[in-house]
């Protein structure tokens, strides 16, 4: 018996909000079997692990401890076989015989996670004179737009969508059959802001350092004394800006709008020369599981030249001049297909710097002098994925803004309404765990009493209506990471998976902490929490995930 996934899109298709993900489930008997269901699921999950102290300011502090944070952000099943109407017989197990078939499923990608209508709605129960209650969800939830696929970190943070079918066998001893596809995800961009005509920037200012003193030499009778030997000029001084659009966003796999000026401050003839010029782009991934943080940091250099030596035609006049450093420099190259978007996710963060270091250096009166100086800029970006919404989505939520402004200016007066028409998603953005419950107080639940999951946000429930983005797409490339040794076990029974595919997933000589990516240059944990005589320590910390049932 073996089970297998086959798409109808092509291989390494990266799929965005609105798409839809079609295929065909294969399932060959080479015997009678009797199964009960076969089902489909379309997964997202957020799963980070971290290590650190488990008795924090204590002299026991040589003891670790491990922390594994698990968050479903999608969760979506379907029911493939038995057929919709042979699934309210009451049957709870069918026979099959030998032979091969096939299964269609379709799903379609919502806006936004849902991993927070995990939490269990039954907080306290009274069943006769006993008491049940249920542990509240500790986890913080973050209700925004799906996150991309993310990895090169293993073992201590990823996120991954699949497709996954299982193959239900009634027995209980009988292991269930499954398969899993990984697919690569990258979400539409929240709706640019109005272009205002301003820029952001970073500027610094330096000083080249005076020439060592040399005797003035007298001049004869038949020669005189050059301009070029005077001993005490002032050193030169230039400004060096580098400027973005305002708000500083970029696009994956297009240039840098990027301008660099050069300003000579002061009463001086020198001229400048281009020595050196760089641009990186470093991200920082925070992670984070329970009550311990850890940064991660990466770089890309997309640019970087050397001896350059290239004139920047200083105007010959003693006021200040400015001038532009050449845009080719860097205008045909693209933003790298492995960044990920900036996001925010309920235990990973990527964020960005754009980095740039112009070396500049000077000559006097036609001597080039040997000094260098290098000055670095750095401005906070945002990078994004350059897949832009439906206009469709676009036009109903400016309906929607305008509406809510107009039912608040009648109701409580005018004033300044706080969210403008471009805000992306409009649904709540945080929303932390509930308190525990009292207990003994609530009365016996009813399942009908008992509400569905919750109601779905305002995007998704309009993205129901809408047609996938019809537009450009991106290139994303994501790391393979190490899927022959990986750190987390996707199934803890082993899902009743071949022997080799349970040995290449599920290796038993895989060690528990891969060694460090290159990418990770600076890492520190940092602890909440402190524990003295009078707080002690609690008991092994348990696992906690938002996985559904």
């Amino acid at each position: 018996m073996s089970v297998r996934i086959q798409f109808d899109q092509p291989d390494n298709y990266c799929y965005t909000n609105l798409d839809y993900v079609s295929g065909r489930v294969t399932l060959v008997l080479p015997t009678d079997a009797t199964i009960a269901a076969v089902n489909v699921k379309l997964e997202a999950e957020s799963r980070t692990r971290l290590s650190g102290p488990k008795y924090p300011h204590h002299e026991r502090s040589d003891k670790k401890r491990t922390e594994l944070e698990v968050h479903k952000l999608l969760y979506k099943v379907l029911t493939v076989f038995p057929a919709p109407e042979l699934q309210g017989t009451g049957t709870a197990q069918y026979t099959l015989l030998a032979g091969q078939y096939v299964y269609p499923f379709r799903f379609k990608f919502p806006f936004n996670n849902d991993c927070t209508v995990n939490t269990s709605m039954l907080k306290d129960l009274k069943v006769g004179q006993l008491n049940v209650q249920f542990a509240p969800d500790q986890n913080q939830h973050v209700k925004k737009t799906l996150p991309p696929s993310l990895s090169g970190f293993p073992g201590e943070a990823d996120i991954k969508y699949y497709v996954k079918a299982t193959v239900v066998r009634p027995k209980f001893y009988q292991e269930n059959l499954r398969s899993q596809v990984n697919l690569k995800f990258l979400p539409i961009e929240a709706p640019r802001p109005p272009d205002r005509q301003e820029e952001t920037f970073a500027r610094r200012k330096q000083q080249f350092q005076s020439s060592p003193t040399t005797p003035t030499r007298k001049g004869s009778l038949f020669k005189k004394s050059s301009a070029s030997e005077t001993v005490n000029s002032e050193p030169p001084t230039f400004q060096v800006d580098a400027r973005l659009p305002n708000p500083a966003i970029l696009t994956c796999n297009e240039p840098i709008p990027l301008r660099v000026l050069v300003q000579k401050l002061g009463n001086t003839d020198a001229d400048v020369y281009l020595s050196m010029f760089q641009i990186e782009l470093i991200g920082y991934t925070h992670v984070r599981a329970h009550d311990l943080n850890r940064t991660e940091s990466g770089s890309w250099v997309m640019k970087s030249l050397a001896n350059m030596n290239m004139p920047l035609n200083v105007p010959q006049r003693k006021s200040q001049s400015e001038f532009k450093v050449p845009s080719n420099l860097w205008d045909n190259v693209p933003i790298p297909n492995t960044v990920a978007p900036s996001f925010e996710t309920c235990n990973i963060t990527r964020s960005y710097e754009l980095e740039i270091r112009v070396g500049l250096s000077h000559a006097v009166g036609g001597s080039a002098r040997p000094e260098l100086i290098v000055l670095p800029l750095r401005i906070p970006v945002e990078v994004w994925s350059g897949i832009p919404p439906p206009p469709e989505l676009l036009r109903a939520m400016q309906e929607r803004a305008g509406g809510d402004e107009k039912q608040s200016t009648s109701v409580s007066g005018p004033h300044k309404h706080s969210s403008a028409a471009s805000d992306f998603p409009a649904s709540p953005m945080h929303e932390r765990p509930p308190g525990p419950a009292p207990v003994g107080t609530s009365q016996p639940a009813n399942a009908a009493d008992l509400p569905d999951d919750a109601p779905p946000s305002y995007e998704d429930a309009m993205a129901a209506d809408f047609t996938p983005v019809d537009g450009p797409r991106r290139n994303y490339s994501v790391p393979d990471g190490e899927e022959a040794a990986p750190a987390f076990n996707s199934d803890a029974k082993g899902g009743g998976l071949g022997r080799r595919v349970s040995e290449r997933l599920f290796s038993q000589n895989a060690p528990s902490f891969p060694h460090r990516t290159p990418t990770s240059q600076s890492s520190t944990i940092q602890e909440e929490q402190r524990y003295t005589e009078d707080n002690p320590p609690p008991l092994p910390t348990r696992t906690s995930t938002t996985e559904k049932n």
